[in-house]
């Protein structure tokens, strides 16, 4: 477990502030509290603290002006812009959260190493708000980043990234507790939780989520419904790149070598997604076209020099009932499944002279994609 202060060091650093900002200086803090900060070449304001936040938020509310949430982890990249743009089509102002949450990491992930690149997002979003103000097909733009502290968002203290970690959670089970949350056993909880967090501060009218995280949307919904929140979970599709590999934060550690094989699991998926299509609703016709793709991809890399290939180890892929994301072991036509997995990409076995790894030296990555087997209307 990292010790409360490179926690603090770390989320301060996705938020763009001076190191020092992890201790307790209460200048500093005092400082942020009557200082306006604003996104550079944008009116786009920067929110640190809790209270800055409600006090944006009292006028909107008073004034029936809707409020569109988007939660990041930063890293922004094409599938959290489609979802800003979403917001900002049915809402008066969008707020985009940037918050490294510590909770949804388990003591083994790659926090340390997760990418920051606080500058880099928020002149996206500027970019981004000068494209809304030009096109007059939007309700709203994006008004506001919230960027806190770990401190700001556990003023308890951090309670800990271990399973039996004491402190405020949200568990929303058993939806969080299969397939990520069997292999991430503290991540739903550590969702959730921030969700939570998050939702209470700003007070969304509606809140954007993409499909790739399909278990997230589960666990967020359950959540919204079982503690009668006043918010809607809009739900918007996977972005992809042009090979059918789903956009996220985490591609950066794959390197060009392991990119061009990571698409395995998106082509698993799409096969497993053809024979439902086919009209095959048994679990081993359909999950087992998916795991031939990735068997044969993975013996075609094995038969490559070691400065070649790329190897990878299937963690779970999964069809699933919609609602419960139990197994099923056949679809039901008129509610359709879940198709889902994740796969570790793993470090390259010999690099070549000069080869670009990835971010932070291409460690293992963890990458999942999810497709919705669609009801079959008669």
């Amino acid at each position: 477990m990292l010790p409360q202060a490179s926690f603090s060091r770390l989320v301060s650093r996705a938020a763009g502030l001076p190191r020092a900002i992890g201790r307790p200086d209460t200048t500093t803090i005092r400082t942020l509290r009557t200082v306006a900060e604003t996104v550079p070449k944008s009116s786009i304001k920067i929110l640190r603290l809790v209270d800055a936040v409600r006090q944006w938020r009292k006028p909107h509310m008073a004034n029936y002006r809707s409020v569109g949430l988007v939660p990041t982890m930063g890293a922004l990249h094409e599938g959290h812009f489609s979802l800003i743009r979403a917001a900002a089509r049915e809402n008066h102002h969008v707020v985009v959260s940037i918050y490294v949450n510590p909770a949804q990491f388990g003591i083994k992930e790659d926090l340390a190493s997760y990418p920051v690149t606080w500058e880099t997002d928020v002149a996206a979003l500027a970019r981004l708000d000068r494209e809304f103000a030009d096109d007059g097909a939007n309700l709203g733009r994006i008004s506001a980043v919230f960027a806190p502290t770990t401190s700001e968002m556990y003023p308890s203290g951090f309670p800990g990234q271990e399973v039996d970690s004491k402190g405020s959670f949200v568990t929303i089970t058993p939806v969080g507790e299969v397939l990520e949350g069997a292999s991430r056993p503290t991540f739903f909880r550590g969702v959730a939780t921030v969700c939570m967090k998050l939702f209470n501060i700003v007070q969304p009218d509606r809140v954007y989520f993409g499909q790739k995280d399909v278990q997230q949307t589960v666990v967020i919904k359950r959540m919204v419904k079982d503690f009668m929140m006043p918010t809607d979970v809009v739900i918007c599709p996977t972005t992809r790149e042009p090979d059918g590999l789903a956009l996220s934060s985490r591609n950066v550690y794959l390197g060009p070598r392991r990119r061009s094989v990571a698409v395995v699991l998106s082509k698993a998926l799409r096969a497993a997604e053809d024979m439902y299509k086919n009209g095959r609703l048994n679990r081993s016709d359909v999950l087992g076209a998916a795991n031939e793709v990735a068997k044969t991809t993975l013996e075609a890399q094995k038969r490559l020099p070691a400065d070649q290939r790329v190897t990878f180890e299937v963690d779970y892929i999964s069809m699933a009932d919609p609602d419960t994301l139990q197994e099923v072991d056949v679809v039901d036509a008129a509610k359709g499944a879940i198709l889902s997995g994740a796969i570790k990409m793993l470090p390259v076995e010999q690099a070549q002279s000069g080869e670009d790894l990835g971010h932070s030296g291409g460690p293992a990555v963890r990458l999942i994609d999810n497709i919705i087997l669609a009801p079959k209307t008669e």
